[in-house]
């Protein structure tokens, strides 16, 4: 299990529909989550790292990331985040 970053076209991103998911905004802080559902975001702003077991990830303006069912993972917010997210 394993958190996926990629950059997206703009073509791609209008396919998604990226702009009508909601926002989520966090200032600087870390903390433990659990994923209960799969979870993609699209990083607007902010720097952010995010450690698992088995990976640690760091995550900035223009990536498009995928947070997989059932993670356990620790985030760490150096740049206040703000994102696009849609549970599925």
């Amino acid at each position: 299990m394993s958190i996926t970053v990629e950059q997206l076209s703009p073509r791609k991103q209008e396919t998604l529909r990226i702009a009508e998911w909601p926002i989520w905004e966090c200032p600087p802080s870390a903390f433990a989550w659990h994923y209960d559902q799969e979870e993609s975001c699209y990083i607007l702003e902010g720097e952010v790292t995010v450690q698992t077991a088995d990976q640690e990830v760091q995550i900035g303006p223009g990536d498009y990331v995928t947070f997989p069912k059932g993670l356990d993972c620790r985030w760490t917010v150096h740049k206040a985040v703000r994102k696009h997210y849609l549970f599925r």
